[in-house]
C-alpha cells in the first residue's frame, strides 16, 4: 500500500511538471512553432474622477459605522461623529453635513441606509450621500426623515465653518466669520488660519485677521503666540476683546496650607486685611475644611430646647450667663449627639491661622495673564477717555436742542421784554406742522423740506397774531403778561388734543438720518442729533446776519438800545415788536420740526422744553445770540455731567441742575453774558 501511494504521489507530480511547460511554451514568442505577437503599447492606468471610490471610501465608511448614531443623534455623544465626517475628503463632505442640518437627509426603513432626500412628486428621490449619485426613488412612508434638534444642527453649522470659510460667495464667507464669532472653539482655528491667504475682499481679510487672533489668544497652544495676539489688541475698544481678555485674569479664590503647585497665583489673601474674617472663614466651611459657625440665636434656641433637671449639656442653668459656660453646654450637647459641631471663637482663629488664601488664574500661564492684564488696563483708560468724548457728545447735541428751543425766546424775552409762557406750544405747533405735511407728502425728505419754511409760517402767523391781540396791551405790565400767555398756553394744548388727540404723532425722519455715527464701541451719535445740532449752527449763523447784515437787524438792535430814540429816528418800535415776536415764534416753529423727529409729538411736547428754554435764557443773558449759546452749552453739560454721575434718576439730575442755576444766579444774576439797554435797564 506504501509503494502504491508513493507511485501515485510520483505520477501526479510528472504530470503538473508537464503542464507547466506546456504553459510556458504557449506564452514565451520564440518557442518553436509559435507565431510572433503583434506589438501592444502598455495600457495606461486611468485615473479614478473625482468623487469616486478612494476619495468616498472614508466618508461612506463614516456614514455606514455612524449610521445609528447619525439617525438618533445626541448632543453630548455626536460632537466626536460630526467631527469626523468633517474632516473626511471629498465633494461630497460639505454638501452630506449641509443636508443633515436641513432635514434633508433620511434612513430607508428596510435596511437602515442613509440617502439625502430630494423630493420627487409623491415620492423622495434618494442620492448617495457618498457619492451624490441617484439612487432611485422611494416611497415616503418606506423612508424616516431625519430632523436633528437645534444643538445638534449647532454642531453640525461648526463643523460646516471650515468649508464656508473658503466658499466663493462673500455673503457665505461672511455668515461663516458670524457663526465662528458666536461659537468659536481650537479645532476652527486651522481651518480659518488656512482661509486667509486666499481672501480677495478686503473687509473680510480683515476680519479673518482680527478672528483669528483673537482665537489664537484663546485656543493656541504656543503661549508666546497667545501673548502677541493679546499685545495686539492693545487700546482695542471693541466688547469682542474684553469679553475674551477677561477670562484670562479671571481668578478662583481657595484656601490651602501651601500654594498649590503649579498654580498661577494672583495674589495670596491675608484674613483680616485682604479679605474679611468671616469671608475667609466661610470659604473654609464651604471647601469642607473646617465646621460652620454658630450664630447667638441658633445656640441659644439649641440650648432652650435641651433643658433638663435644671441643666443644659451639663451646665446648671445658673451658669448660663457667662460666655464660656454656654460654650461648654452647646459642647455638651454636641457629645451627646443633641446638636451639630459649631466652631467657637477660638477653633475659628486656629483655623484661620492655620490656612493660607489665594485668589489663583484659571489660566496657567503666567505669561498670558500678565499681557491680558496690561492689555485690558490699557483699554480701559482709552475707554475711560472715550466716554468723557461721548459724554461730551451727548453735551452738545443736548444744548444744540436747547439752543434751538430758546433762541426764539431770547429774541422776544431780550428785545421786547415779554415772558412768553405760551413759547412751548409753538414748538408743539411746529412739531405738528411736521406730522400734518407728511400725511401728504409720503417722501420723507421732501416732506421735512416743506415742513420747515411752513412750520415757521405757521407759527410766524400765530405769533404776529398773539402780539396784536394781547402781547400789545400788556407791555411793562410782566405779570399780567406771564398770566395772560400761560392761559394761552393752556388753550392752545387743549386745541391740540381736541384736533389730534391724546395720543403721540408719529413725525418720521428720511431714512438718510437713520442709524447713528459710530466711531467705536464706545462713542456714537445719532444722525438726527447731528442734523439737529447743524441746524442750530445754520440759525446761529442767520441770526447772526440779520441782526448784522439787514435793515431789521438794524431796526431791532435800535429798539433794544433806546426805543425812544429809535422813534425819533423813524423807526416804529410797534412794528419792530410785532415783527420780532413773529420771528422769534417762527423760528420756536422751526425747532419743534427738528424736535418732533426724535421727541414724541403730543400736545405736551412744548412743557418739556420751556423750563430749560427759560433756564437757557436766564443763565446766558437776556436777549445776547451769544449768551443764549453760551447758556444752552452750560446747561446741556451740566445736565449730562449729572445724569452722568447719577445715571438711574433723570429727574434727580435736572433738580440738581435747577439748585445749581438758582445758586449761579445768585452769583451772577445778568447771566454769562449780560446785556446792555432796554432789557438790561428793566
Amino acid at each position: 500500500m506504501t509503494d502504491f501511494l508513493t507511485f501515485l504521489r510520483a505520477a501526479l507530480l510528472g504530470v503538473l511538471v508537464l503542464m507547466a511547460a506546456q504553459m510556458a511554451a504557449a506564452q514565451d514568442p520564440a518557442a518553436p512553432g509559435t507565431p510572433a505577437p503583434t506589438a501592444q503599447p502598455a495600457p495606461e492606468t486611468a485615473p479614478e474622477p473625482p468623487g469616486t471610490t478612494a476619495e468616498m471610501a472614508p466618508l461612506a465608511a463614516l456614514i455606514a459605522e455612524n449610521a445609528r448614531q447619525i439617525a438618533k443623534p445626541s448632543r453630548k455623544t455626536i460632537g466626536p461623529v460630526i467631527d469626523a465626517i468633517a474632516a473626511a475628503p471629498g465633494p461630497q463632505t460639505q454638501a452630506f453635513l449641509e443636508a443633515w442640518a436641513d432635514k434633508r437627509l433620511g434612513r430607508r426603513k428596510a435596511d437602515g441606509a442613509l440617502f439625502v432626500l430630494e423630493k420627487a412628486g409623491p415620492d423622495w428621490r434618494l442620492i448617495d450621500p457618498a457619492t451624490g449619485a441617484t439612487a432611485g426613488t422611494a416611497p415616503k412612508d418606506d423612508i424616516a426623515q431625519l430632523r436633528p434638534n437645534s444643538g445638534v444642527r449647532g454642531l453640525i453649522a461648526s463643523a460646516l465653518v471650515r468649508f464656508q470659510l473658503s466658499d466663493p460667495d462673500p455673503a457665505r464667507r461672511g455668515a461663516a466669520l458670524d457663526a465662528l464669532a458666536r461659537t468659536a472653539s481650537a479645532e476652527n482655528l486651522g481651518p480659518l488660519r488656512a482661509s486667509l491667504p486666499g481672501e480677495t475682499d478686503p473687509e473680510l481679510a480683515a476680519r479673518k485677521a482680527r478672528l483669528e487672533r483673537m482665537l489664537t489668544l484663546r485656543f493656541d497652544p504656543d503661549p508666546a503666540a497667545r501673548v502677541a495676539a493679546i499685545e495686539s489688541f492693545s487700546g482695542d475698544l471693541g466688547l469682542d476683546v474684553r469679553a475674551a481678555l477677561n477670562p484670562l485674569v479671571a481668578t478662583t479664590r481657595i484656601a490651602a496650607t501651601a500654594p498649590p503647585a503649579g498654580a498661577n497665583i494672583a495674589a495670596e489673601l491675608v484674613p483680616g486685611r485682604d479679605i474679611d474674617k468671616a469671608a475667609a472663614y466661610a470659604l473654609l466651611v464651604e471647601a469642607g475644611l473646617a465646621p460652620p459657625r454658630l450664630s447667638a440665636a441658633d445656640r441659644r434656641a439649641a440650648l432652650e430646647a435641651h433643658v433638663e433637671n435644671g441643666a443644659v449639656g451639663g451646665v446648671p442653668l445658673a451658669d448660663l450667663d457667662d460666655e464660656d459656660a454656654r460654650e461648654r453646654a452647646y459642647a455638651g450637647l454636641v457629645s451627646a449627639g443633641l446638636a451639630r459641631p459649631a466652631a467657637t471663637a477660638a477653633e475659628v482663629d486656629a483655623r484661620l491661622a492655620a490656612y493660607r488664601f489665594f485668589d489663583i488664574h484659571a489660566e496657567a500661564d503666567p505669561a498670558v495673564t500678565d499681557a491680558a492684564r496690561a492689555t485690558l488696563d490699557h483699554i480701559e483708560m482709552k475707554v475711560g477717555a472715550m466716554q468723557g468724548l461721548d459724554l461730551g457728545l451727548d453735551a452738545l447735541s443736548l444744548a444744540s436742542i436747547y439752543f434751538l428751543a430758546a433762541i426764539g425766546l431770547a429774541i422776544t424775552f431780550g428785545v421786547m421784554g415779554v415772558i412768553n409762557m405760551a413759547h412751548g406750544e409753538f414748538i408743539m405747533m411746529g412739531a405738528y406742522t411736521g406730522y400734518v405735511v407728511q400725511q401728504f407728502v409720503t417722501d420723507y425728505t421732501l416732506s421735512i423740506l416743506i415742513a420747515l419754511p411752513l412750520a415757521f409760517g405757521v407759527t410766524f402767523a400765530a405769533g404776529v397774531a398773539m402780539e396784536r391781540l394781547v402781547i400789545r396791551h400788556l407791555y411793562n405790565r410782566p405779570l399780567e403778561t406771564l398770566l395772560a400767555t400761560f392761559g394761552i398756553s393752556i388753550a392752545l394744548q387743549q386745541v391740540a388734543k381736541n384736533v389730534f388727540g391724546t395720543q403721540a404723532r408719529p413725525l418720521t425722519a428720511p431714512g438718510w438720518l437713520d442709524g447713528a455715527w459710530v466711531m467705536n464701541d464706545v462713542v456714537s451719535i445719532s444722525y438726527i442729533r447731528i442734523a439737529i445740532f447743524v441746524l442750530a449752527l445754520i440759525f446761529l449763523g442767520f441770526f447772526l446776519w440779520l441782526m448784522k447784515r439787514t435793515r431789521l437787524g438794524l431796526e431791532v438792535r435800535a429798539v433794544t438800545q433806546n426805543p425812544a430814540m429809535a422813534a425819533s429816528m423813524g423807526i416804529k418800535p410797534d412794528r419792530i415788536n410785532m415783527l420780532t415776536f413773529g420771528l422769534g415764534s417762527g423760528i420756536a416753529g422751526i425747532a419743534g420740526v427738528a424736535i418732533g423727529l426724535f421727541a414724541k409729538v403730543t400736545s405736551e411736547l412744548g412743557q418739556d422744553y420751556i423750563v430749560q428754554s427759560f433756564m437757557t435764557v436766564v443763565v446766558g443773558g437776556v436777549g445776547n445770540i451769544w449768551g443764549t449759546l453760551a447758556g444752552a452749552a452750560m446747561i446741556g453739560g451740566l445736565q449730562k455731567g449729572i445724569e452722568w454721575f447719577n445715571p438711574s434718576n433723570t429727574l434727580a439730575a435736572q433738580t440738581y441742575m435747577i439748585v445749581f442755576i438758582i445758586i449761579f444766579i445768585q452769583f451772577r444774576p445778568r447771566g454769562i453774558i449780560a446785556l446792555r439797554g432796554r432789557a438790561a435797564g428793566d
